[in-house]
């Protein structure tokens, strides 16, 4: 029996299916990289965004024509979030839910012997130290705490991922050591919220953080997204914590509006002040420090006041990332049930901040023309040469270098995503 995984989404749905695939191979399945070779094929979904839905529905309708003779089965946020939706696109494709893929094995055994079979449902299973087969031996991702404490209105994500659960930091950190013995030179921690982590268990990110940095070898530690309020009680520790060399100088801190009204509204828990407060201490206390934010633009309750709002605090912040989405209703979110914005009003605040975003970005990168980095070489570039990361985790083109290996370069040109450079010999 052979098996072809495909993942979508963020970076722990993507750790979803590493484990999925690390259950398999553990089971003595073949694990092959086309659908041509396949028996079985799985379409490990992501379920965020409207465009992402349309995406994997549309996979997978496509894999059922244009391969009748392979056997489908769905995972990911769409088996928890839309089952009725999946029902009807997929009648006879098989399910494995987030929190079952432990399971993954005997779901594929059954549907190969032509069964219907579906593991749903939340578990408490440990997301660490399980097998797993990595797409990158050089970046290893950690799933630190899998749900949120969140309640946001537009959100469908917390109806697949459920309530927090945190891993047990000992745990985290023997996967980490592992995984630097093994040759990563980046290690990812990644949650829906990993400033949640511990909330349930009586940790704290910072620790965690602190415990993996101090581990022997060179490598660096990326930190996931962290939502604002849950950072507010432990601002100071996770900075302290965030200083250590060898943890990038980079923070995912989604803000979604500048409006105060708009927050509450969305439920998120803080004021724009709570937020331009945490933003302004890691700035002080990291002055390289990447700032990477989420904007929604019209959410339903947004007027004109509101969208200025977020104008004014991405032009006060600057942040050096700006992940924009225009708002669209989600399955089973509190917000579908209000009305939407007129599109043109929509796309017309999108087609503003994207300007705002390229001009603020470009900006941001322009002032490190010229400046000598040290940088860790990751991955090959697609159109030659390689990608490194600075310190503060912005991407680096460098023409010839040594995967894994930390080199210094000279900052030459800079665009509104990357920088090219040249070694420094």
């Amino acid at each position: 029996m052979k098996v072809y995984i495909e993942s979508y989404g963020c970076t722990f749905n993507k750790a979803d299916g590493q484990i999925i695939a690390g259950n398999l191979k553990e089971n003595g399945i073949d694990l092959v990289d086309s659908i041509e070779e396949a028996d079985v094929v799985i379409v490990n979904t992501c379920y965020v965004k409207l465009p992402t839905e349309n995406k994997v529905t549309y996979r997978i309708q496509k894999l059922q024509k244009d391969f009748p003779d392979k056997k489908i089965i769905v995972g990911g946020c769409m088996v928890e979030i839309d089952p009725e939706k999946l029902n009807k696109v997929a009648p006879e494709a098989s399910w494995i839910g987030p929190h079952q893929l432990n399971k993954s094995f005997d779901v594929v055994e059954a549907t190969y012997c032509g069964d219907v079979v579906r593991e749903v449902g939340f578990s408490k299973e440990s997301k660490v130290n399980v097998p797993k087969v990595m797409d990158d031996s050089l970046i290893h991702i950690i799933q630190i705490c899998e749900g949120c404490l969140g309640a946001c209105t537009f959100c469908c994500t917390r109806f697949a991922r459920g309530p927090l659960n945190s891993y047990p930091i000992e745990d985290i950190k023997d996967e980490a050591k592992r995984a630097i013995e093994n040759g990563a030179c980046e290690i990812q921690l990644t949650a829906q919220d990993t400033a949640a982590f511990g909330r349930d268990s009586g940790e704290k990110l910072s620790d965690l953080i602190k415990e993996v940095a101090n581990l022997d070898g060179d490598f660096r530690v990326r930190v996931g997204m962290m939502h604002p309020k849950n950072i507010l009680n432990d601002v100071d520790e996770i900075i302290d914590a965030m200083k250590h060399p060898k943890v990038y100088n980079f923070i995912h801190l989604p803000i979604q509006s500048g409006s105060d009204k708009v927050l509450s509204d969305m439920r998120r828990g803080h004021t724009v002040e709570q937020y331009l407060d945490i933003v302004s201490k890691f700035k002080t206390e990291i002055p390289d420090l990447t700032l990477a934010v989420d904007i929604i633009v019209g959410y339903p309750t947004e007027d004109d006041d509101d969208f200025d709002a977020t104008v004014k605090l991405l032009e006060e912040i600057k942040p050096s990332l700006i992940h924009l989405s225009k708002y669209q209703h989600r399955e089973g979110a509190i917000s579908s049930s209000l009305k939407e914005i007129p599109h043109a009003v929509m796309k017309k605040r999108s087609k503003l901040l994207s300007e705002i975003k390229s001009q603020i970005t470009e900006d941001e990168n322009k002032e490190l023309v010229g400046s000598c980095q040290k940088v860790l070489v990751i991955e090959k570039g697609s159109k030659g040469g390689f990608i490194a990361k600075t310190d503060s985790y912005i991407p680096v083109i460098v023409d010839e270098a040594e995967l894994g290996s930390f080199v210094d370069v000279k900052i030459t040109q800079a665009t509104a995503t990357y920088l090219r450079s040249e070694l420094i010999n």
